[in-house]
C-alpha cells in the first residue's frame, strides 16, 4: 500500500470514490472533472499495489479560535473507502502520514464529523458537543420585541455587517472559525433563494449591526419549520434582538429550530410563558484531536500563578509523547518518561501532576470536559495539584459553525 497527496487525475478518481461512498447522485460526473483536476485542497489517497485508489481523506484548512486566539487547524472530510478495500487499513495508513505532516505544517488541532465515534478514536479524536438545538413555537417568544432596523441580504449585497457581528461574536467561542469575508459570503449565499428557501437578515440598532440571523424555510405539514442555521450577536441587546425578530414569525411557522453555542442554555435565560414547551437536543456529531500539544497548552488561558506538570500519550504523533511543565507564559519540556515502581535514577522525571491521553486532552483544553468528568475516564490520572488543574481546565463555550 502506498499513501500520497493526490494530484491531477487522482483527484478526479478520489471525487468518484466519494460520490460512490456518500450516495451522491450526479447526472454527469464528467462535468466535474476539470474542477477536480484544478482543485487545491489537501487531498490524500491510499493506493494498492496496482496503483488503484483505495481510499481518500481531505484535510481542509481552517483557523479555529481557542480562548480568543486563532490557531491553525485541519478539518477532516470526505473520508471514504471503496467497498472492496474496506478493513484493509487504508484509512489508518493515510492518517499515519497525514497527522505527523499536520504537526509539521503548524496545525494545533484537527476536527471532523464522525460516522462512528469509535472508528476515529483509534486515531486520537474524541467527542465534543459543538452546539445545542432548541425547538419551540414562535409564540413562546412573545415577551421579546425588536423595533430596530431589519435588512434582508440579497445576492450581490456586501457582507460587511455580517462580518462586523461575526468578528465580535466568534472569538468568544472555542472551535469557531475565524472566517474571511469570502467565506462569509459563501455561507450566506444561495443560487436560488426562493427554491433553496435560505434567507439572511441583519438586525441594527441606531444604525449599527447588533445581530444577524440565517435561516432555512422547511416545508412541513401541518406547519412549516423555521430552521436557524446560524445566529450571532454583539451584545445582550443583540441576543434579545434575535429572539424579538424570531417572534415576528408566529403566523408563518409552527416551529422554530434555534441553534445556539454549547454552553449557552436557552432554558436558563429565556423568559417564556411555558418552558416545558421548549425542547433541547444536543449533537455529539463532532470530534476534536490535538495535533500539537505544546502549542495548545501555550494557547489556552491560564491563571497568573499557573504551575503544573502534564504527561501526554499519543499513539500517532510522537512529538506529543512528552512531559511538560505549564507556566503562565510558557510551556517547558521536563522529561520523557515516568519513574517506574522499581526505579530511583535521578535522570528520570517524577510522575506528572496529570497523566492524560491526547483524546481527553483535546476535550479538556477547549473546555468540552471538566476535571470531574475527566477523572472518570480510564485514560486520565490526577496524581497531584488538583486544585490548580481545576482552575486551568474549566468548562468553556463552544460553537461549531463550519461543515467539512
Amino acid at each position: 500500500m502506498k499513501v500520497k497527496k493526490l494530484e491531477g487525475e487522482e483527484r478526479f478518481a478520489a471525487y468518484l470514490t466519494s460520490v460512490y461512498c456518500f450516495h451522491m447522485r450526479v447526472e454527469d460526473v464528467e462535468e466535474k472533472r476539470e474542477r477536480q483536476l484544478n482543485a487545491t485542497v489537501e487531498d490524500w489517497g491510499a493506493f494498492d499495489d496496482s496503483n488503484t485508489l483505495m481510499a481518500r481523506i481531505i484535510n481542509n484548512h481552517y483557523d479555529f479560535y481557542v480562548d480568543g486566539t486563532a490557531v491553525k487547524a485541519g478539518g477532516i472530510g470526505a473520508v471514504s473507502t471503496l467497498p472492496e478495500y474496506r478493513n484493509s487499513g487504508a484509512i489508518r495508513a493515510i492518517f499515519k502520514d497525514l497527522l505527523p505532516e499536520a504537526y509539521a505544517n503548524g496545525e494545533v488541532i484537527s476536527a471532523l464529523y464522525p460516522f462512528k465515534h469509535e472508528f476515529y478514536r483509534k486515531f486520537g479524536y474524541e467527542t465534543v458537543i459543538g452546539w445545542s438545538q432548541y425547538s419551540l413555537t414562535p409564540e413562546l417568544l412573545c415577551r421579546y420585541r425588536f423595533d430596530g432596523e431589519v435588512t434582508k441580504w440579497n445576492p450581490g449585497d456586501p457582507v460587511d455587517d455580517f462580518m462586523t457581528v461575526y468578528n465580535a461574536f466568534a472569538p468568544q467561542y472555542n472551535m469557531a472559525h475565524a472566517r474571511t469575508e469570502k467565506q462569509m459570503l459563501e455561507f450566506v449565499n444561495v443560487d436560488k433563494p426562493y427554491i433553496d428557501r435560505k434567507f439572511s437578515y441583519v438586525l441594527k440598532q441606531g444604525g449599527e449591526p447588533v445581530a444577524y440571523v440565517v435561516f432555512t424555510d422547511i416545508r412541513h405539514d401541518p406547519a412549516a419549520i423555521l430552521q436557524v442555521e446560524e445566529c450571532a450577536w454583539t451584545s445582550r441587546d443583540g441576543f434579545r434582538a434575535v429572539l424579538g425578530f424570531l417572534a415576528r414569525f408566529e403566523a408563518d411557522y409552527g416551529t422554530i429550530e434555534l441553534r445556539l453555542p454549547a454552553g449557552i442554555d436557552l432554558l436558563r435565560v429565556i423568559v417564556t410563558p411555558n418552558a416545558y414547551d421548549v425542547k433541547e437536543t444536543v449533537f455529539p456529531n463532532f470530534m476534536v484531536r490535538v495535533i500539537n500539544a505544546k502549542k495548545l497548552l501555550e494557547t489556552i488561558k491560564k491563571p497568573s500563578d499557573c504551575n503544573f506538570t502534564i504527561r501526554i500519550s499519543d499513539e500517532m504523533i510522537e512529538e506529543n509523547n512528552r512531559t511538560y511543565r505549564v507556566l503562565p507564559d510558557r510551556v517547558e519540556l521536563v522529561g520523557e518518561r515516568f519513574v517506574a515502581d522499581d526505579e530511583s535514577a535521578s535522570d528520570v522525571s517524577p510522575k506528572a501532576d496529570l497523566e492524560i491521553n491526547v483524546r481527553a486532552l483535546g476535550q479538556l483544553a477547549i473546555g468540552a470536559l471538566n476535571l470531574d468528568e475527566a477523572m472518570l475516564r480510564t485514560d486520565v490520572t490526577v496524581n497531584a495539584n488538583e486544585e490548580m488543574l481545576r482552575r486551568v481546565f474549566i468548562p468553556k463555550k463552544i460553537y461549531v459553525g463550519e461543515h467539512f
